[in-house]
């Protein structure tokens, strides 16, 4: 192998080190009472409550869902994404 060869390998080598290293910056986080938490953590907890509250309107007007087990989660993770989405990207 040449040294043009050697160069130009490196070079593409150093090219693809440097497209996997920009997710490698810092994770967004919220300092609550002195202690950080991540993101992530935060639109998982709202994720929950915006759940609860549609689980709750969904039982006040007596919507018989077919498959709540598939429902329920799926909703609370489209609200997470969401969240996340809108607030963080």
């Amino acid at each position: 192998m040449s040294n043009s060869e050697r160069w130009q390998m490196s070079s593409y080598q150093l090219l693809l080190a440097a497209l996997f290293l920009t997710g490698c910056g810092r994770a967004p986080s919220f300092d609550v009472l002195g202690s950080f938490f991540p993101a992530w953590l935060v639109c998982l907890a709202l994720g929950l409550v915006l759940t609860a509250v549609a689980r709750w309107l969904v039982s006040r007007i007596d919507l018989v869902l077919a498959l709540p087990v598939l429902t329920w989660p799926s909703l609370m993770a489209l609200f997470t994404c969401a969240l996340w989405f809108a607030l963080f990207r």
